[in-house]
């Protein structure tokens, strides 16, 4: 039997105006209606928080970030009302770690002695399943990827995954097992070991560099990675097997993310691009 050809995108939407450099779904139950999907554009060193009850549409709050570079923050819900943000500080190699909405300094993680690290590129905030105290991981400018404990203040293990820098990397906290691309053809995999180091244990050839960024959906099923080369490739996230190559955009790729339900059986994924379009897939949804 012969493969189904990939799909074409089942929405566009141009109304951008400018390059998408970030997606996030928002997605409630059935009832409350179809998930809302926001995008970013700008890169002002502000971070806003909006206020989006009864039809408003205001900023609330904001929040200056000390870094130039182009790494993304990381949000991570503690209990209703608090988070914690994770974000590129001002020195070199330095992450720093808010309580939202106080905007109290939590902690500020800089590497101590050698090989120097270079900027954080990319951060993801997780809640382990045993409960302790939140961890971070962080893709660093000399291809590496470490991972840090929020209480203790400290790098627990580090890996070197690319020659690169570390452009993106996504994390399943149930495998223990994540997943990191760079301007290099490589995807790579890592895990933590039963010592909780981190050890690469896959590494897949792309035909084409430059993973921009790299989402896992809900159901730890699909792998997406947008593309420098314009392209979203689908993986099969336990044996990494290709499963499509989607070919829309007319350049790079800069962000994709999935929402998490379903609507009408359809899993939405979007993708936003140096275009100025946001493309919206549904892929392998469920009977």
């Amino acid at each position: 039997m012969m493969a189904l050809p990939p799909p074409d995108p089942k929405f566009i939407l141009r109304g951008a105006h400018a390059e998408v450099n970030s997606l996030q779904f928002a997605c409630g139950n059935l009832e409350q209606g179809p998930p809302i999907l926001f995008s970013g554009q700008g890169r002002d060193l502000q971070m806003c928080t909006w206020d989006l009850a009864e039809g408003r549409n205001m900023v609330a709050d904001s929040l200056f970030t000390e870094s130039l570079g182009f790494c993304k923050a990381s949000l991570l819900a503690l209990t209703p009302g608090r988070w914690l943000l994770a974000l590129a500080g001002g020195e070199t190699s330095e992450v720093k770690v808010l309580e939202l909405p106080s905007k109290k300094l939590v902690c500020a993680l800089t590497p101590g002695g050698e090989p120097r690290l270079g900027m954080p590129m990319c951060l993801r905030l997780w809640q382990p399943p045993s409960g302790t105290s939140p961890l971070l991981l962080v893709g660093y400018e000399d291809g590496s990827v470490a991972v840090w404990t929020i209480a203790g203040k400290k790098m627990l293990s580090r890996v070197t995954c690319h020659q690169d820098p570390v452009m993106c990397l996504h994390f399943d906290p149930e495998r223990a097992q994540g997943v990191s691309g760079s301007s290099e053809k490589t995807l790579c995999v890592w895990r933590f070991d039963d010592q909780q180091c981190l050890k690469v244990c896959k590494t897949l050839t792309l035909t084409n560099p430059g993973i921009a960024d790299a989402a896992l959906r809900q159901d730890r099923k699909i792998l997406a990675t947008a593309g420098w080369d314009h392209r979203l490739r689908i993986f099969g996230w336990k044996t990494l097997k290709p499963l499509a190559v989607l070919d829309y955009h007319t350049a790079t790729v800069h962000c994709v993310a999935f929402s998490d339900h379903s609507i009408a059986k359809d899993r939405l994924m979007a993708a936003g691009s140096k275009d100025q379009r946001i493309s919206l897939w549904a892929l392998y949804s469920e009977p």
